[in-house]
């Protein structure tokens, strides 16, 4: 830098004083040739002359003057740049030691670091402006040797190829090396001259033909694999139908015929395809890894592809390993409430059978109570198990867990009503399966119990089906547990007039209730005198049987018997008010027993 500022200077010194001499030598003419001037002065008495001439010694030596200034203002500029420079280098000295620089990368491959700014570009906007460039060139399908050269100017060195310049140096750059910016520049273009030539091998015109005669190859031996694989596969279906079809018995569970040979042959005839599709897709993973990487821009394609297929099967087993140790605790635990739940089935069962008692368990109660401990259970076991499943704690699995736990809640308050009903009903045992009950206007046989609903099958044989709920708010009666311990009382109602007398009426109605099949002897049936009417007398028969299923015909064959003494006595069943309209009309009983009256 200095010798650069030194020279400049003097160049300036030497355009300036050029015609500073030669008006020098005039003033020496002048000063050898005073007294010839003067002669002349005297004799031309021309004084403008003498001014002209004085005027042009003092600009002369002004302009003496200031050169002399520009010397020395030159030197102290130059010792200036001299301290600035050392500076800078003790500066950059210690800032190499925690500086990192801005590596110049291409196709991989570090070839050179640099610290400095140039301008308003940093280093790293250099080297990555400088590898653009340099691939560009070495990526070209022709390349001249040694187009790589440098370039200099006066404050620069650029690297250039041809008529492009790749990168320029500048003196900040050499100080940072250690080296003079010539010396830095021609070893940079060496090191990008290698670079090219390198890529041009890979990327140029001959590497392009024979990648295409390669890859031609390739394509024309994988589609004679492929119709080979075809070809194979087509000649080994027959005598591999042939082969399973000597092995292959029907799959039966219990009675349940799960799959017959047929569509075992249909499965299996499946499978023969899928193997020779997968045979072909292997040959595939080997063919066209191989034809991406023949050419350089594709190489990086393929790896990205085996990526898209590998990292999540590579994911998928590191995930699977890694959950190991929580899968055998969840194994520990389900097995744990596994043999729980049928130590509590068997418990039950004994109870149920009778083998168990316990005072104040009804064995009807020990299969709900186990259902129902059962599902305590294996709810503790959901919960244990619970942060042990994948993703337990993440943000979507929990969302979408209280998404689902909100529609349930939501769309399962009547079913959980029933439910707890039906679990109410259990334990205040108003019935049983096979008891006769009423429940509101329905009357019949209890044929199911569940958590939710329980069925009724009716006289008519209908089947009706009562939800929990309603069941345990509706009154019930059970004939069924009414006639096992005390017998249910059949009663019915006729109107007499008073002109029969009441003990009459007794007998009839005794007797007939005695007669009827189902009454029970003990006690006897008795009559009762519910009313006494304006016109007519209400008498009720009351009779005491267990056969709490067969009411309807108990009740039938009750009233016939009553019809057919009230008629053997000649008694009419109907009120005394008819007497007195009626007119005529003859008396309401068959003409057999009117004719023995």
């Amino acid at each position: 830098m200095k010798r650069k500022a030194i020279l400049t200077l003097l160049t300036c010194l030497c355009a300036l004083l050029q015609p500073a001499w030669s008006q020098t030598e005039a003033i020496d003419i002048l000063d050898v040739d005073s007294q010839a001037v003067d002669s002349v002065a005297a004799a031309a008495v021309h004084d403008s002359l003498i001014i002209a001439l004085q005027n042009q010694l003092q600009e002369m030596r002004l302009q003496q003057m200031l050169l002399e200034e520009a010397l020395d203002q030159a030197g102290k500029s130059a010792q200036k740049d001299s301290i600035l420079n050392e500076q800078r280098r003790h500066r950059i000295d210690s800032l190499r030691l925690i500086t990192k620089g801005a590596p110049l990368i291409v196709d991989d491959d570090t070839l050179l670091v640099l610290y400095a700014k140039k301008g308003g570009m940093t280093a790293e906007a250099r080297v990555g402006a400088a590898a653009e460039k340099i691939e560009e060139v070495g990526r070209q399908l022709t390349l001249r040797p040694d187009s790589i050269f440098v370039f200099e100017s006066d404050f620069f060195s650029d690297i250039m190829a041809e008529e492009e310049v790749l990168m320029t140096i500048t003196d900040t750059d050499a100080m940072w090396q250690g080296k003079s910016r010539q010396e830095l520049a021609e070893e940079y273009a060496r090191i990008i001259q290698d670079k090219v030539n390198e890529l041009h091998e890979t990327y140029g015109l001959k590497s392009k033909l024979w990648g295409l005669m390669f890859a031609g190859l390739i394509i024309i031996i994988q589609v004679l694999f492929i119709i080979l694989t075809n070809r194979l596969f087509r000649h080994w279906r027959r005598r591999f139908i042939l082969t399973v079809k000597t092995f292959l018995k029907p799959i039966v569970i219990k009675d349940y015929e799960f799959m017959n040979v047929h569509q075992q042959g249909i499965l299996l005839l499946g499978a023969y395809n899928i193997a020779r599709y997968i045979a072909i897709v292997l040959q595939l993973f080997i063919s066209v890894p191989l034809l991406f990487s023949i050419f350089p821009e594709t190489k990086r394609i393929i790896y990205k592809l085996f990526g898209y297929i590998w990292d999540p099967f590579k994911d998928i087993i590191f995930s699977v390993i890694n959950y190991l140790p929580n899968l055998f605790k969840i194994a520990v635990i389900f097995l744990c409430f596994k043999y729980l739940v049928r130590g509590v089935r068997y418990l039950a069962s004994e109870i149920e059978a009778g083998n168990l008692k316990i005072n104040g368990f009804y064995p009807d109660w020990a299969m709900p109570t186990y259902f129902i401990l059962r599902a305590l259970l294996y709810s503790l076991m959901f919960v244990m198990i619970w942060p042990l499943l994948p993703s337990s704690n993440s943000e979507v699995f929990q969302g979408v867990s209280v998404f689902i736990g909100v529609i349930v809640s939501l769309g399962s308050t009547s079913i959980i009503g029933n439910v707890m009903a039906g679990m109410v009903l259990t334990y205040m045992r108003p019935f049983h399966i096979g008891d006769y009950i009423k429940v509101g206007d329905t009357v019949g046989e209890v044929i199911e119990k569940t958590v939710l609903v329980t069925r009724i099958r009716t006289r008519k044989n209908e089947v009706v089906t009562i939800q929990n709920s309603s069941l345990l708010g509706s009154q019930t009666s059970n004939y069924s547990e009414a006639a096992k311990n005390f017998g249910i009382i059949v009663h019915t109602k006729v109107t007499i007039g008073y002109d029969v007398p009441w003990q009459l009426i007794k007998q009839i109605m005794e007797s007939a209730a005695a007669d009827t099949p189902g009454i029970k002897k003990i006690p006897k049936p008795f009559m009762m005198t519910t009313a006494l009417d304006d016109f007519y007398v209400e008498y009720e028969i009351n009779a005491f049987t267990n056969d709490s299923k067969n009411l309807p015909r108990i009740y039938s064959e009750l009233h016939q018997n009553l019809l057919q003494r009230f008629f053997e006595a000649g008694v009419e069943i109907m009120s005394p008010h008819i007497y007195a309209r009626r007119d005529g009309i003859d008396t309401q009983m068959p003409e057999e027993f009117l004719n023995k009256k």
